[in-house]
């Protein structure tokens, strides 16, 4: 709770004015908190003369922490393939298993999966948990999760990892909540804190206007899901050796209530973004639909995808399968091309995973250049007609 000294307060009304939530005010002379508090501590940091304070209340912190070890990730299997970003967790997943010197588990489930676990060993696995049943060829909450459970209490990692995709945003709040445990969504960064081992999880909060890192301290296991695209997967190692254990599974948790009637492919999205290898991108800098013109060029010059900025799709310049950031899609291309976008971190959390990032904008100081490898400070309406015609002379 957020604990006011009265006698302290002066009454200078900094903490009401920097308040994001409007939940304090100045009231006969002193601060007042109300409802709208969520403890951000904004308050407490600007309160000069320390008048303010945050008292947590006291968590009950699970006993047998020493009986958790080891890092696991959740295999997503769909449409006859690993989805990419179960090789992507493993990319991660083993090196924050280095870093605690614990093996690298992958859960595997799904019905005909011959081949399956040996890839996600070439790819960094150290054991993997396989169900294969013909029960599980369609996913269902209720299936998909019972068994995670199962594995998960069985095998006991100190961090379990998931895409978060349609997947795994569907059962791994439900198996956290099973699990009576905490849940980190969608993560952009996962790294451990030396002094403890705990996981510091990374994610976009406030719409996208901080990147907040989040801790699990009091129960285990630490639980996270990582947004497609920004993690590096391991290369392919077929020479690399791990154990695989065909889990054995109670019939009655590979029950649902759910009956899946058909699957239905969605028509091909025309926009590719998150397997194109280069990707030209617009912002609220090409002024109007006409701008897009000159991306397009490029684009069809390079062989690339076209892309833009929230701004940009906002206002409706170019359709939302476009739209690259936070609320669009996250892109990992060799190239990326940033065409008059500022660089707001609602943006730079969808596409700072790329190899190599070029930005053309009119502003020196526009934050886009922070993350770019290349930058050219000039007009884009300038600039793209003469970088398009000097890549056709060079082909």
């Amino acid at each position: 709770m957020l604990l006011i000294d009265i006698e302290a307060c002066t009454g200078c009304g900094v903490c009401e004015e920097n308040c994001p939530f409007d939940a304090i005010a100045v009231v006969e002379g002193h601060a007042v908190v109300n409802d709208n508090c969520t403890l951000c501590g904004t308050c407490v940091d600007d309160c000069e003369v320390e008048a303010l304070r945050i008292e947590q209340d006291e968590k009950e912190t699970q006993s047998d922490f020493a009986d958790w070890s080891g890092v696991c990730i959740f295999a997503e299997y769909r449409n006859g393939s690993i989805a990419p970003v179960a090789l992507e967790l493993l990319g991660i997943g083993r090196e924050l298993a280095d870093q605690r010197q614990v093996p690298l588990t992958a859960i595997l489930l799904g019905d005909k999966l011959d081949g399956q676990a040996e890839t996600l060993i070439a790819h960094g696995a150290d054991t993997v948990y396989r169900v294969d049943d013909p029960s599980l060829a369609a996913f269902t909450d209720d299936a998909y999760g019972n068994l995670l459970e199962d594995i998960i209490r069985d095998h006991k990692p100190e961090i379990v990892l998931a895409g978060a995709t349609a997947i795994g945003r569907s059962c791994i709040p439900r198996l956290a909540t099973m699990l009576a445990t905490g849940l980190t969504a969608d993560c952009t960064q996962l790294s451990i804190r030396e002094e403890d081992g705990v996981l510091m999880q990374t994610r976009p909060a406030f719409g996208g206007n901080i990147m907040a890192t989040i801790e699990c301290p009091y129960t285990r296991p630490q639980m996270a899901t990582v947004r497609p695209n920004v993690m590096k997967p391991l290369a392919y190692d077929a020479d690399r050796r791990g154990e695989l254990i065909d889990f054995s599974p109670d019939p009655a948790r590979c029950e649902s209530r759910v009956k899946v009637i058909r699957t239905e492919s969605a028509p091909a999205d025309e926009v590719n973004l998150n397997e194109a290898d280069i990707v030209v991108a617009g912002g609220r800098g090409l002024e109007d639909e006409k701008g897009f013109v000159l991306i397009r060029e490029l684009a069809d010059t390079l062989g690339a995808a076209v892309a833009a900025s929230r701004a940009a799709v906002d206002s409706d310049w170019i359709g939302y399968p476009h739209q690259v950031g936070q609320t669009g899609k996250t892109v990992c291309p060799d190239i990326y091309f940033a065409c008059g976008i500022s660089g707001a971190i609602q943006h730079v959390v969808g596409m700072q995973s790329a190899e190599t990032i070029v930005a053309i904008n009119k502003d020196p100081d526009a934050p886009i250049f922070d993350v770019a490898t290349y930058g050219i400070v000039g007009d884009v309406f300038e600039v793209l007609p003469l970088l398009t015609a000097k890549i056709k002379k060079g082909r």
